[in-house]
């Protein structure tokens, strides 16, 4: 068992949006897995980074991913960072090699930028949200390009549109 997808990208890239549009054209299941480890930790995201600290966090996000890699045979969008840990690519790396589908969902500050609001409840915006996010995507845009079978841009483009490109480019893939 394994996705049909995996969507990657920065925070306002539209995964959990998308990965809700896409699950839905293929008649599958989306999973996020932000929203696995606020149920696993029983609180906000923002709040683990508070209270235990991002290393706790990443603990968490590296488990949650592996896991839904392993069980989850729809779409599955990934937190931001969660490519960042070695364990993690090397997990996509695998998945990629037996076929699988990650999808980076490239993205401008100015497209982000009202997505998210750039606000508390993103804990690595905190301070200089624009500058904050520069910097991830400076950090991580590699990384992402890099594990990606696929790029799409959400700039000036609906979620229906990103996922029915999607979709198209991976029956394509097949």
């Amino acid at each position: 068992m394994a996705p049909r997808a995996v969507l990657i990208g920065p925070p306002g890239s539209g995964k959990s949006t998308i990965a809700s549009r896409l699950a839905t054209l293929w008649h599958v299941e989306r999973r996020d897995t932000d929203d696995d480890i606020e149920s696993r930790a029983g609180k906000a995201i923002a709040d683990i980074f508070v209270e235990d600290g991002e290393p706790a966090f990443r603990a968490l996000e590296r488990e949650a991913v592996a896991e839904a890699v392993a069980h989850h045979d729809g779409v599955l969008a990934l937190g931001g960072g969660a490519v960042l840990a070695p364990e993690t690519q090397e997990l996509l790396e695998s998945y990629t090699r037996d076929g699988g589908a990650v999808v980076f969902l490239d993205v401008s500050l100015a497209a982000a930028a009202p997505r998210v609001g750039l606000n508390a409840s993103r804990p690595l915006l905190v301070g200089n949200p624009r500058a904050r996010w520069v910097a991830l995507m400076d950090e991580r845009r590699p990384v992402y390009e890099r594990l990606a079978t696929l790029t799409v841009s959400t700039d000036k483009v609906t979620p229906a549109q990103v996922a029915a490109h999607i979709a198209a480019a991976v029956k394509e893939q097949a």
